[in-house]
């Protein structure tokens, strides 16, 4: 089980939808993008009547099993958000860092006992040819001997700071908080209830659910993610990727104080195949991110939640970083499918004659990012353009990926093209340089 869902206060499960219903917004996931959506609908519009429906259960998918990386990005990085949006990387780092604190703003509000520490981000160079990209990440550069003082680990050559960029947090409390959130403002929440197809109902669409009530709704917000789209033409421009993760036993003091740590920032290096780890509210060390696994066909099935190679490999980087913490346990091991796209970062757009909205792709950073598209959807449901809507970000999408095999054949040689390069210096061979030249780069 992950580790943010491991909880005896997990809150019970909301009964199924038992009969059809109409409404004014009907929701389609209880993941972030989901919830938020539902949320800030109705703080724009108490008078609305949303109805959100869940497959499963709330957090149960992506937003139980990610790191609890909030971040300011919404691009996946400012280099990616460079590369892919070069005339309005300003524009966006400022909607970024508002997205973050207005997070920050509803945490207090609401009062949501998630764990919030806004104690930024680390990102360290391990490799040599990797201390000169770290200008490029911002913040406090660091040397040798200062980020070791942060952070030690004799694997680190170099590092850069930034002091307020990103928060961490429990993904599962923040979830259940914003649902009792959206509950006190009116909000029905459905879970297990799954939505199989949308249709036109007049001026109307009509959502059928797997155990026979229907949903009918003037708008829908769709935030179903890596799960397989219900606008189906978006299903090419998307694949599940799987990422996997370890969660120690809580450190002793002494272990404590042989890694320092005492800022709690989170922390990633400078690979293309790079791992992402930080500190929980009780210090335990929780570990991802190297092996991104795709799976032929495009595929989420539950046994693909474990993985023991991935584990074992996850473990031996874990010690080769923290080689004072040898002999510690791992408590929680999980996986879970990211909605990956080509150039790394959300997209959006509408369907069923603007009547729904969708914002998907958002490649393992939606913490933070998934309250952006749930107000970008939102936007483009109330057909008035706004700072949001007018970004290149928003009217564009990415390139889609193509049928099997190619689609497995592709990533294979990418994955492989990306350990290559983190063993020679970095250097992108002729299939990383294509996929640069096509805006579909990928560099984790």
């Amino acid at each position: 089980m992950p580790f943010w869902l491991d909880h005896a206060d997990r809150p019970a499960a909301r009964p199924a939808l038992d009969a059809s219903v109409s409404t004014d917004l009907a929701v389609v996931g209880g993941g972030f993008s989901g919830l938020w959506a539902a949320l800030l609908s109705k703080e724009r519009d108490p008078g609305r009547q949303v109805v959100l429906i869940e497959g499963d259960r709330i957090a149960s998918a992506a937003t139980g099993r990610n790191g609890g990386f909030c971040a300011a990005s919404l691009t996946h990085g400012e280099a990616n958000g460079r590369a892919h949006f070069p005339g309005e990387s300003s524009t966006l780092d400022r909607l970024g860092r508002r997205n973050l604190d207005e997070i920050e703003a509803a945490i207090r509000r609401y009062g949501i006992a998630c764990d919030f520490e806004r104690s930024g981000s680390l990102s360290v160079a391990t490799q040599p040819y990797q201390v000169k990209h770290l200008a490029a990440e911002g913040g406090e550069l660091l040397s040798q001997q200062q980020v070791r003082a942060e952070v030690n680990s004799p694997t680190y050559l170099a590092g850069a700071w930034q002091h307020d960029d990103t928060a961490l947090l429990d993904p599962a409390r923040l979830a259940w908080g914003l649902a009792s959130a959206a509950e006190s403002l009116g909000v029905r929440i459905a879970e297990h209830t799954s939505v199989t197809r949308i249709d036109r109902a007049g001026p109307y669409l009509r959502l059928h659910t797997q155990h026979g009530p229907a949903v009918t709704a003037r708008h829908v917000a769709l935030g179903t993610n890596a799960f397989p789209s219900l606008v189906r033409r978006m299903r090419w421009h998307t694949v599940p990727v799987y990422d996997y993760v370890l969660v120690t036993e809580p450190l002793t003091p002494q272990q404590l104080e042989a890694v320092g740590w005492r800022n709690r920032q989170g922390v990633d290096d400078l690979g293309n195949q790079f791992h992402y780890y930080r500190l929980t509210a009780d210090n335990r060390i929780l570990w991802g991110g190297y092996d991104a696994i795709y799976y032929f066909g495009r595929k989420i099935r539950p046994s693909y939640d474990q993985r023991a190679a991935t584990f074992q490999r996850l473990a031996g980087h874990f010690f080769a970083t923290f080689p004072q913490l040898e002999g510690i346990r791992f408590s929680h091991r999980w996986g879970g499918a990211i909605d990956t796209c080509a150039r790394f970062c959300a997209f959006y757009g509408t369907a069923f004659a603007d009547h729904a909205a969708y914002a998907v792709g958002y490649t393992g950073l939606g913490v933070g990012a998934s309250r952006f598209g749930a107000n970008v959807m939102l936007d483009l449901l109330a057909g008035e353009p706004t700072e949001r809507t007018e970004l290149a970000m928003v009217r564009h999408k990415p390139l889609p990926f193509p049928p099997e095999p190619l689609a497995y054949l592709g990533i294979q040689l990418t994955r492989w093209s990306l350990d290559r390069a983190d063993h020679h210096q970095g250097q992108r061979n002729a299939w990383l340089r294509t996929l640069d030249r096509l805006g579909a780069g990928f560099d984790s």
